[in-house]
């Protein structure tokens, strides 16, 4: 029996339909069935029991379809590991605020240095499977306990808060923090705890301010002098640079979170993953050197 006639034995008995499992293939339904007419010939004995609602697997069929499915599993992961291992084509998942306000300013001086590697970002905040996807790295953000197995400690993250440089001329010590609104992600006040225990303050009742859906736009807001937020280093540090808030303490808190650089088990030995992951972290010491001036 041929192999494409077991990958429509397998779809079809595991999405219960052959137009599901000819979308799935991106075949027709008929091309399908005429297959499935050949492989039930070909064995002697029919391998579906058709429903009005679809087709069922007989008892015999559903017996083996788990195992037809971890082998074609196998099979295209094999075939996925041996294709990643001569490309030279970088797929990486990251948040979409870090890539909008870091990754991408940098992203050319990684061109410069290795234009025969394509890099193709993805951002998205979902946490991609990157052993059953075309995605060879992510950099995820979380505590110590979330990291993978092998991943790599980009940076820890550490929060402080900003504002525009015209507010930030009335604040002269952290109490006058709380003289202007505090601007909030989703309602939340995140890093605003461990930022206070760290300077030995208490909880200070804190002015109502906007509250956005993600931390680019609290720091657009801060930016237009809408109030305080508290930020980190991959947010605020090129808008710091460039004077577009101010930072009116030294104080960088540890918030207990950091970024991590995870690999899929082929990609790990790709040799445009390891390249990637040193011009990254090369990247992140030129500007933890700016962060700890500024």
């Amino acid at each position: 029996m041929s192999l494409s006639a077991i990958r429509v034995i397998e779809a079809i008995a595991r999405t219960g339909s052959l137009v599901r499992a000819a979308e799935e293939l991106g075949a027709t339904p008929g091309a399908l069935s005429q297959r499935l007419s050949k492989a039930e010939a070909s064995l002697g004995q029919p391998l579906f029991v058709r429903l009005s609602t679809g087709l069922r697997p007989t008892e015999s069929c559903a017996r083996i379809v788990p195992r037809l499915t971890l082998a074609l599993t196998e099979l295209s992961a094999s075939l996925t590991e041996l294709k990643r291992s001569e490309s030279t084509t970088l797929t990486v998942t990251v948040a979409p605020i870090f890539a909008s306000r870091w990754l991408i300013w940098r992203i050319g001086r990684f061109n410069q240095k290795y234009p025969t590697i394509s890099l193709r970002l993805l951002p998205t905040a979902d946490v991609i499977d990157l052993d059953h996807s075309d995605v060879d790295v992510g950099i995820r953000f979380g505590r110590d306990s979330a990291a993978m197995d092998g991943a790599f400690k980009l940076i820890d993250q550490r929060v402080f808060p900003v504002c525009s440089p015209e507010l930030s001329r009335s604040i002269q010590k952290p109490q006058d923090l709380f003289q202007f609104p505090i601007i909030r992600e989703n309602d939340q006040l995140s890093g605003w705890e461990v930022w206070l225990a760290a300077l030995g303050l208490g909880h200070p009742e804190m002015k109502a301010g906007p509250t956005y859906a993600d931390g680019s736009l609290c720091l657009d807001a801060a930016m237009l002098g809408q109030g305080i937020f508290m930020a980190w280093q991959t947010l605020a540090s090129d808008a710091l640079e460039r004077g577009q808030v101010v930072a009116p303490f030294p104080n960088r808190v540890l918030s207990g979170a950091s970024y991590w650089f995870i690999t899929n088990r082929w990609s790990v030995q790709k040799p445009a993953v390891r390249q990637f992951r040193e011009w990254l972290g090369e990247e992140m010491a030129c500007s933890l050197r700016y962060w700890e001036t500024c």
